[in-house]
C-alpha cells in the first residue's frame, strides 16, 4: 500500500534498481543492495518517514518487524505462548503489524520455489520472533526504517539466498551464535545481510534504552517493548543448545523450529522462577541437583529439551554408578584384607582338616587380639631372692634370706582368687617314704594350705608332668576342689614338664629350682625368686602356665596349630618390662623352653642363656647341677656345644672371667667332668683363658643318705656383671630342646641405687661367692680321674 502512494520517479528508480539487482544475482552478499538503497533520493526517504510518523501518531504500528512483549505478572509457567487478550491493546496491535508485513506486494515479490520463506500464522509468529531477537531492536523509529529497507530488498535477497532465511524475519537469531557451539554457519548472503542491518540499528540501542527507562510507568507499546528487551536475557546465555535439537532445527520447517525455540525460552523463564524459589536451600542428592538445573517441563516440551526422560534416566544411571563405585571401594579392601589374612594363616598353619580344628583356629592371635584389652598392672614390685638350705648345711652361719617354704606359705596366705602351679611332680608329704621322719614338716604345712584354698573361695589349678609315679597328693587336692591336669609332653616333644612355677592372683609369683617336694624344702639346696605385687610380670608368668594347661586339656598330648593371643608373651628380650624391684629400676623378661611350646613373642630359654653370656663384660658366674654338652637322655648321643662354645669365646676372646659351680652326687653323669676338664685346659699357656671350675657337695649323714634324690645342690642360676638369670633347667641338650622350663632375666645395670637398697644382681653375686668360697666346694683338677666318686659311670 505504501508503494502505491510513492511518486512515479521513485517507482522508476526502484524498478531500475530491481533490474540492476537482477544482473548481479550471482553475488552472495546483501551489503550491495543496502548500499544502493542508501543512495536513494533523500527527499523520497524524508517523505516516507513523515508519512510513517503520521501513521504512528494515529495509533497504527509503524514497525514491520514485530517485537516480543513481556508476559504479564502471574502468567502461567506453561511453555505455551500467551494468547492475545482483548483488554490488552499493546499485545493486540502487534499481530496486526505482523500481518501488515505479509502484504500482497511482498508475497508477489517472493520467488515461488522458496517454500521456506512462507510466513507463519501471525498469532504464533509475533512473540517467537520477539523472543529470539531481543538484542537487535530497541527503538521503534529505527525499527520502522529498517523494516522499510528490508521490504524493498527482500525479493532479490531472498532469491539469492535460496533456502536461507533473512535473519530479521526468521524465527531465530541463533545462526550468529550457534557456529561457536559447533553448528555449521549459514550461507554468506543471510550472514552479511544480518551484519549490515545490525550495524545500522545498534547505535540507537542505548539512546532508546534511556528513553524506555524514563517512561517505565507508561503502558504504551514502545515502553513495553524496550523494557522487555533490556530486562530479559537471551536463552542461549543460560543453557547451551542440545546438539540433537540443532539437527532437528535444520531438518524441520520454520514453524517447528520456532515452536522448539519458544519452548526453550519458556524453560528458561521457568528455571528463573524455580531458582528464586529455592535460592536458600542446598540440594544434597544428585537427583535433586539435576532436577533444579533442568526444571520439569510440561507435556508440550519436545523430547530433545532438557529434563526429558532420557536425561532423568541418565541421572539415575549416574547415581547408580556412584553408589556402585562407593560400595566397590568399601568391599574391595575388606575382601583383600580377609583374603590376605586367610592366606597368611594357611601359609603358617595349613588348611584345617576338621571342624574341630577350624573352630580352634578361630582363636588365631591376630583375630582374637581385636577383643583383647590389656589389663592395668602394677610395676612397683617387692622381690626376694629365696633359697632352701639342706639340714646340716651351713650350721654355724644360718642364711639371712627367706626360705622357699616360707615364701610359698606367704603367697598362699595372700591368695584371694586363684593359685596356678606348674610342677614336675607333687610329693609334699613324706608318706611315700618310711624314713622321712620329721624332715617333711615344711612340705606338709604347704600341703595343708593348699587344701584350704577351696574353702576360702580360691581356685587352685595344678599342671603336672604325665605320668606321675605318685598321685597321692594330687588326688587328695582334687578331692577338695582343685583342678589337676597331667600334661603328656612326652607325646608332644619327647620331654617332660620340668617347670617349677607358682602364680597367685595374677599379682604374685615364684620361680626357681625347687620342685613341689618336701625334700626340696629341707634336703636339697635350691635357689628361687619370690615376687609380690607385680601384676605386670605375674600376668606374663600366668600365660606360660596357660600353655601347659592348654596342652593338658581335652586333646592331651597334642599341640594346637597356633597359640592364641591370650597366651602371647608380654615380655621378651627385645621388649622387656620396665619395673622397679625393691625401688630399683629393672628391665625384666621371661623365657621358656622348648621352642615347640613357646607362644607368640616368647624368647627361647637357650637363646636367653647365650645372650646373657655374650652380654657379660667382666665375669660370668654359673651355679647349676648338671653341665653337659651332650644329649643326656636320648640315644644315640648328640654333641651339643651351644653353651660350651659361648663360654670358651667369652673367656678366650673377650677376657671375661668364667666361674662354673657344678654338683656332685650319686646321679651326676661321669662324662660331665671330662667336658669340664677340657675347659680347664684353656687355662694353660699360651691361651691362659680365665676359666675356673669347682664342684659343690652337700654333706650327708648315714640316715640322710637313705633319702633318695636328696642332698644335692639343685640350683640353676647365673649372674654376670650386668644381669642375673634364674631358671628351672639343667644345662644339657634335652632340657632346652624337649623339656619344658622357664627362665627369668633381670637387668638393673646403670640403675640408681639408694641407701639401703640392693640390686638383685648384687644379691645373686653374694650368694654365688658364698658357695664358691665355702668348705663344701672343691677345685676341679685337669689330671684327676675320679673327680666325683659317688657319680654314675
Amino acid at each position: 500500500m505504501e508503494r502505491a502512494q510513492s511518486p512515479p520517479d521513485e517507482l522508476e528508480e526502484e524498478a531500475a534498481a530491481a533490474e540492476e539487482e537482477a544482473d548481479v544475482t550471482d553475488l552472495k552478499h546483501c551489503s550491495v543492495l543496502l548500499n544502493r538503497l542508501q543512495a536513494d533520493d533523500k527527499a523520497a526517504r524524508k517523505e516516507l518517514d513523515e508519512k510513517e510518523d503520521m501513521n504512528r501518531k494515529g495509533g497504527k504500528p509503524v514497525s514491520r518487524i514485530p517485537t516480543f512483549f513481556k508476559r504479564p505478572s502471574g502468567a502461567s509457567q506453561s511453555t505455551e505462548l500467551p494468547v492475545p487478550k482483548k483488554d490488552t491493546p499493546v499485545q493486540a496491535s502487534e499481530p496486526q503489524d505482523d500481518a501488515g508485513c505479509g502484504s500482497v506486494e511482498a508475497s508477489k515479490a517472493k520467488p515461488p520455489d522458496v517454500r521456506d520463506m512462507a510466513l507463519p500464522v501471525p498469532s504464533v509468529r509475533v512473540p517467537k520472533i520477539g523472543l529470539e531477537a531481543p538484542s537487535l531492536f530497541s527503538s521503534p523509529e529505527k525499527a520502522a526504517t529498517t523494516a522499510h529497507s528490508s521490504q524493498i530488498a527482500a525479493p532479490k535477497s531472498w532469491g539469492l539466498s535460496g533456502s536461507v532465511q533473512n535473519p530479521l524475519l526468521t524465527a531465530s537469531p541463533r545462526p550468529a551464535i550457534r557456529p561457536e557451539q559447533g553448528q555449521k554457519p549459514q550461507e554468506d548472503t543471510a550472514e552479511k545481510s544480518d551484519v549490515e542491518v545490525e550495524e545500522k540499528i545498534t547505535p540507537t540501542a542505548s539512546e532508546d534504552s534511556n528513553k524506555s527507562e524514563s517512561a517505565e510507568g507508561s503502558h504504551t507499546t514502545e515502553v513495553g517493548q524496550v523494557d522487555v528487551i533490556m530486562d530479559e536475557e537471551a536463552p542461549w546465555e543460560k543453557e547451551p543448545m542440545n546438539i540433537l535439537e540443532l539437527k532437528d532445527s535444520r531438518s524441520s520447517s520454520d514453524a517447528e523450529s520456532e515452536e522448539s525455540l519458544a519452548d526453550e525460552k519458556s524453560e528458561v523463564h521457568d528455571f528463573e522462577e524455580v531458582k528464586e524459589h529455592h535460592e536458600a536451600h542446598i540440594v544434597q542428592s544428585e537427583f535433586s541437583e539435576v532436577a533444579e538445573e533442568r526444571p520439569e517441563m510440561d507435556e508440550s516440551t519436545t523430547p530433545v529439551a532438557a529434563g526429558t526422560p532420557a536425561d532423568v534416566g541418565s541421572t539415575k544411571s549416574t547415581k547408580s554408578s556412584g553408589c556402585s563405585g562407593f560400595v566397590f571401594l568399601c568391599i574391595l579392601p575388606t575382601t583383600l584384607l580377609l583374603l590376605g589374612g586367610f592366606g597368611q594363616h594357611v601359609w603358617h598353619y595349613g588348611l584345617p582338616s576338621s571342624v574341630a580344628q577350624l573352630t580352634a583356629q578361630l582363636e588365631l592371635h591376630w583375630l582374637e587380639g581385636f577383643g583383647l584389652v590389656p589389663e592395668p598392672c602394677s610395676t612397683d614390685c617387692r622381690v626376694h631372692l629365696v633359697e632352701s638350705i639342706p639340714v646340716g648345711l651351713y650350721p654355724s652361719s644360718p642364711s639371712s634370706r627367706r626360705s622357699i617354704a616360707d615364701s610359698w606359705l606367704h603367697l598362699l596366705d595372700r591368695a584371694n582368687s586363684s593359685v596356678h602351679i606348674a610342677a614336675f611332680y607333687f610329693t609334699l608329704r613324706g608318706g611315700d617314704l618310711e624314713n622321712a621322719d620329721s624332715s617333711d614338716a615344711q612340705g606338709r604345712k604347704v600341703f595343708e594350705h593348699l587344701k584350704q584354698l577351696e574353702s576360702k573361695g580360691v581356685k587352685l589349678q595344678i599342671a603336672v608332668n604325665s605320668p606321675q609315679k605318685s598321685t597321692q597328693d594330687t588326688s587328695e587336692l582334687a578331692a577338695t576342689g582343685a583342678e589337676v591336669r597331667e600334661v603328656d609332653l612326652q607325646a608332644v616333644t619327647g620331654g617332660i614338664v620340668h617347670t617349677k612355677l607358682w602364680v597367685v592372683d595374677q599379682k604374685h609369683f615364684y620361680l626357681g629350682s625347687a620342685n613341689m617336694d618336701w625334700r626340696s624344702l629341707s634336703q636339697v639346696k635350691e635357689v628361687g625368686l619370690s615376687v609380690e605385687d607385680c601384676s605386670c610380670l605375674a600376668q606374663d608368668a600366668s600365660r606360660i602356665f596357660g600353655v601347659y594347661w592348654s596342652v593338658g586339656g581335652a586333646h592331651n598330648g597334642s599341640l594346637p596349630p597356633y597359640w592364641p593371643a591370650r597366651l602371647s608373651a608380654l615380655s621378651s628380650s627385645q621388649n622387656p618390662l620396665r619395673l622397679k624391684f625393691n625401688g630399683v629400676p629393672a628391665q625384666v623378661y621371661l623365657s621358656s623352653a622348648p621352642p615347640q611350646i613357646s607362644a607368640r613373642g616368647r624368647t627361647d630359654d637357650l637363646s636367653t642363656i647365650l645372650s646373657v653370656i655374650g652380654d657379660a663384660q667382666k665375669f660370668v658366674y654359673i651355679s647349676v647341677m648338671d653341665y653337659l654338652p651332650l644329649s643326656q637322655f636320648t640315644e644315640p648321643l648328640r654333641f651339643w656345644p651351644a653353651i660350651d662354645t659361648t663360654l670358651r669365646a667369652a673367656a678366650c676372646t673377650r677376657g671375661v672371667q668364667v666361674r662354673l659351680l657344678v654338683s656332685c652326687w650319686e646321679h651326676s653323669p661321669a662324662a660331665m667332668f671330662t667336658f669340664l676338664q677340657s675347659l680347664l685346659v684353656l687355662n694353660r699357656p699360651p691361651l691362659k683363658c680365665d676359666i675356673d671350675i669347682k664342684i659343690f657337695t652337700v654333706p650327708s649323714t648315714a640316715e640322710q643318705r637313705k633319702i633318695p634324690f636328696a642332698r644335692v645342690n639343685h640350683a640353676k642360676y647365673m649372674v654376670t656383671d650386668r644381669v642375673v638369670y634364674i631358671g628351672t633347667s639343667n644345662w644339657s641338650e634335652n632340657y632346652f630342646s624337649q623339656t619344658a622350663g622357664v627362665g627369668l632375666v633381670v637387668n638393673q645395670t646403670g640403675s640408681d641405687v639408694g641407701e639401703g637398697q640392693q640390686t638383685l644382681q648384687s644379691q645373686a653375686e653374694e650368694l654365688f661367692l658364698r658357695d664358691w668360697t665355702s668348705q663344701y666346694t672343691s677345685a676341679l683338677s685337669v689330671d684327676s680321674l675320679d673327680v666325683c666318686p659317688r657319680g654314675r659311670h
